[in-house]
């Protein structure tokens, strides 16, 4: 009934996303100062928890299920109802479990709204944040799944999104600019990473897990998972080493969080299209990855917004330019159940993927922006300053990551 070949790879690749989690938590751990450790860490490890309860209860049902051409799915799979044991996903070599699906999405709705989390770090109450969580998973990211991914509206549209560029980055990084804008700038700026080698720690963890996160995305073992599994390394690799010469001629020196920051904006750029290009345009995506994003993020620091991690720069302008490149580098001949881009003639699918990814980036932009307006009626969204000027770790939630330094 069940292929073990593929069955196994996506449990290991389910379990490599969940990795992801805890790797981003150390990754923005690692930035933030040594105040605020356990605060920006928590509000990653909290999703795994809450987010699987909401997902259990509700979310998978409003992502895939109601049938097609829709906005939201329905709640006839709620609590999993009609799912069992023998339930099957898929068809032959690729027939799985279903309820290992499940699981696999599950760990994509865990890591989504974390990915937020950077750019708002020491300035948000942790009450606000779960509404945050909770809001933005039922408005933004369960529409978005099934839009895309259970067969909705943008489906029908002809959009496609291997692993998430819309769904996950674009989405994430827009909701984190309409956080920093609403939540404002901090009072009490940072010296910088606290811990570089945490920050190391959190990228392998990152790397490691986008394995699953992109090649687990054909959601079986063929030709396609492996070039999604070397496009994520080729991606990642260029657009490490693009960010960091060109800081190096910035700044004269060779910045360590630089190259680590480069491999992250890499692989935020090849999800959309991991499972739908050649190597050799992945390549490109990288570089262009490095280009952009350090740019962006350039052009944050000038405008002076206070996305503290760059996360709009890193995984919103990744998001978005690695879906409008898979509008021109997809092919045929790489994936026969993707669609040509741009450079094979498929002009109407580029100008698809790029006007589907600015409307959902305005969107998300918009939503999150009238979203925390609402959490603010409900319980302060914003942190006194004294609670800024202690640390969220000790001010809040009453532990701290270091002893007091002398």
């Amino acid at each position: 009934m069940f292929d073990t070949g593929s069955t196994g790879f996506m449990l290991v690749a389910t379990s490599l996303v969940m990795l992801m989690t805890p790797g981003l938590a150390f990754f923005y751990g690692g930035l933030v100062g040594r105040k605020n450790v356990l605060s920006i860490m928590m509000q990653s490890f909290v999703s795994l928890g809450w987010t699987t309860i909401i997902w259990f209860a509700v979310g998978y049902s409003l992502c895939f299920s109601g049938g097609e051409g829709g906005v939201i799915g329905n709640l006839d799979m709620a609590f999993l109802n009609g799912i069992t044991i023998d339930s099957v996903f898929g068809e032959g070599t690729g027939a799985i479990p279903t309820y290992i699906f499940v699981a696999y999405q599950m760990m994509f709705a865990i890591i989504t709204p974390a990915l937020i989390t950077g750019a708002f770090t020491n300035r948000v109450r942790f009450p606000a944040y779960m509404l945050y969580l909770t809001i933005w998973l039922f408005f933004v990211y369960f529409p978005l799944v099934h839009m895309v991914w259970g067969g909705g509206l943008l489906a029908e549209f002809g959009v496609l999104d291997f692993a998430g560029g819309i769904v996950v980055h674009a989405s994430a990084g827009m909701a984190a600019l309409a956080s920093v804008f609403y939540v404002g700038k901090r009072n009490v700026k940072e010296r910088g990473p606290h811990s570089i080698p945490l920050v190391a720690l959190g990228t392998g963890l990152l790397w490691f897990g986008w394995y699953g996160f992109n090649a687990g995305s054909e959601l079986q073992v063929d030709n396609i998972t492996a070039t999604a599994f070397i496009n994520t390394d080729i991606a990642a690799s260029f657009a490490a080493i693009t960010w960091l010469v060109i800081e190096w001629r910035q700044a004269k020196k060779p910045k360590f969080v630089g190259l680590l920051t480069g491999a992250v904006a890499g692989l935020a750029t090849i999800t959309p299209a991991a499972g739908f290009v050649s190597p050799g345009s992945a390549a490109i995506i990288g570089i262009v990855s490095g280009v952009v994003c350090y740019y962006a993020v350039s052009l944050k620091n000038k405008l002076n917004w206070d996305d503290a991690l760059d996360v709009w720069g890193v995984h919103g302008v990744g998001g978005t330019i690695g879906t409008i490149m898979l509008g021109i580098f997809a092919s045929t001949a790489i994936n026969a159940n993707g669609t040509d881009g741009l450079l094979y003639g498929g002009a109407g699918f580029f100008l698809t993927q790029t006007i589907s990814v600015l409307v959902v980036s305005i969107y998300a932009f918009l939503f999150t922006y009238f979203m925390l307006w609402l959490i603010n009626k409900i319980t302060p969204v914003r942190v006194t300053k004294e609670m800024e000027e202690t640390g969220l770790d000790d001010s809040f939630h009453g532990e701290i990551a270091y002893e007091p330094e002398n």
